[in-house]
């Protein structure tokens, strides 16, 4: 009975992670802290694409703990086979429902932060949730949801939560590198 239990409760948690595999990531647009409108996946095709979206405080905070992570991984390449991966980056902070009216206050406090060198990699997106959250299993609002596109924009990994090495091992391994 227990083991029924747990299944069905993996598969709660799992099944909309799944599912997304081998979907093509549906358009969203945006405005990047330092200036202009991106739409994803459109503006970033070409290579892998590393999207991560958050649309609560809790969520948001979790979604921070990969900033520095990733950035030295697929931006400044710090590590020794870092270079290896061409990724680009793609946090979103998304701002539906009640939460829109924060969205200017935000971005002019993140503005007028120290983490300049963050400013290209992160998306502000405001409007609905819907058809993000059917589209892309986003069940949990305060977790981050991470997906990693190919070429075209098509959905190749799925992860969520905060940083942890493991998770981003299994990243690597997905790109190649593990």
């Amino acid at each position: 009975m227990k083991r029924i239990a747990l299944l069905m409760v993996w598969m709660v948690l799992a099944w909309p992670a799944i599912a997304q595999i081998g979907q093509p990531f549906p358009p969203l647009s945006g405005e990047i802290l330092d200036g202009g409108d991106r739409e994803l996946p459109k503006d970033y095709a070409g290579g892998y694409t590393l999207v991560g979206l958050g649309w609560s405080r809790k969520a948001e905070d979790a979604l921070k703990t990969w900033h520095q992570p990733l950035y030295d991984k697929f931006v400044a390449r710090r590590g020794i086979f870092d270079g290896d991966y061409a990724v680009q980056l793609c946090f979103v902070a998304m701002y539906a429902g009640l939460k829109q009216t924060a969205y200017e206050a935000t971005k002019k406090e993140l503005r007028e932060s120290n983490r300049k060198d963050l400013f290209p990699y992160i998306l502000f997106y405001k409007g609905p949730l819907e058809p993000y959250d059917s589209k892309l299993g986003l069940v949990d609002k305060a977790t981050p949801y991470f997906f990693l596109l190919d070429h075209s924009g098509t959905i190749i990994h799925v992860f969520s939560g905060s940083y942890s090495d493991g998770k981003l091992e299994k990243l690597e391994e997905v790109l190649g590198g593990g």
